[in-house]
């Protein structure tokens, strides 16, 4: 019986919706986190009798075929970019993207990968890196007296040395775009990497080419909404329930075929 089968893949495509519901929900407030949203398609259908074309010699076209359908299954994980709420923080070294742009990362391997997380650190010598100690790329290094920093829209770093009287600029933080953000690979850590999907970053200064602004003593936050995923959870465990009973009702139908051939 083919509703065991059809609903058995609703299932499964449920089971995968939830699963995406509660790790948007466990990093509710994880920083820079961009919410995921499952997506599916139907399976292909079986033509029980097939439509445009005539039932008999001599006789018109059928308007309407057969066409029975054998499911749903799971097309993809769109991960969704829209822009989180700003949260400041008072850290100098916090960050905060209000706009389109990444932040470029160089990782352990020396692979250029992407974040919206701008939590940032000093390193044992100064650098500007992540939480993890990647080091933000254009390298920007502190030096040991400085007193104050501060990091304007467009990217431009400055201090106050206790040597100078006046600020320093020390550097140009730039940011990537992609023309398809979707199309990156989640890594974790609040990292992304480049890939065919996603096209090749075009590197700019924030504020440029329709980059978004850096705010500093601010961060972004998760752009996870807690009510509509608990809707959404509702909605799924509903869909899942649903299939389950097409399941028993048709293992039902199948005892009574089963017992009356007894």
């Amino acid at each position: 019986m083919r509703a065991l089968s059809i609903a058995a893949t609703g299932m499964t495509a449920q089971q995968t919706n939830v699963e995406v519901i509660a790790n948007n929900i466990a990093n509710i407030n994880t920083t820079g986190f961009k919410r995921a949203r499952a997506e599916f398609t139907d399976l292909l259908y079986q033509a029980e009798r097939a439509h445009g074309v005539p039932n008999v010699d001599g006789a018109l076209p059928v308007p309407e075929g057969a066409r029975v359908g054998l499911g749903v299954h799971t097309v993809g994980v769109r991960n969704l970019h829209i822009q989180g709420p700003l949260t400041q923080t008072g850290n100098s070294l916090d960050l905060a993207i209000n706009g389109r742009g990444w932040f470029q990362v160089t990782n352990p391997n020396g692979d250029t990968v992407y974040t919206r997380a701008g939590s940032f650190n000093k390193g044992p010598n100064g650098e500007l890196v992540t939480a993890d100690g990647y080091l933000v790329e254009p390298a920007i290094t502190f030096p040991a007296d400085t007193t104050q920093i501060v990091i304007n829209e467009a990217g431009q770093v400055y201090v106050n040395r206790a040597s100078q009287q006046l600020p320093q600029l020390l550097g140009q933080l730039t940011m990537a775009s992609f023309a398809n953000d979707a199309g990156l690979e989640p890594l974790g850590n609040n990292l992304y990497r480049e890939t065919a999907a996603s096209g090749q970053p075009f590197v700019n200064n924030p504020g440029e080419n329709g980059l978004g602004k850096i705010h500093q003593n601010y961060l972004e936050g998760s752009n996870v909404d807690p009510v509509k995923e608990i809707t959404e959870l509702i909605s799924a465990q509903r869909a899942y329930e649903m299939n389950s009973k097409v399941i028993q009702a048709a293992d039902d139908m199948a005892g009574v075929v089963s017992k009356g051939i007894r």
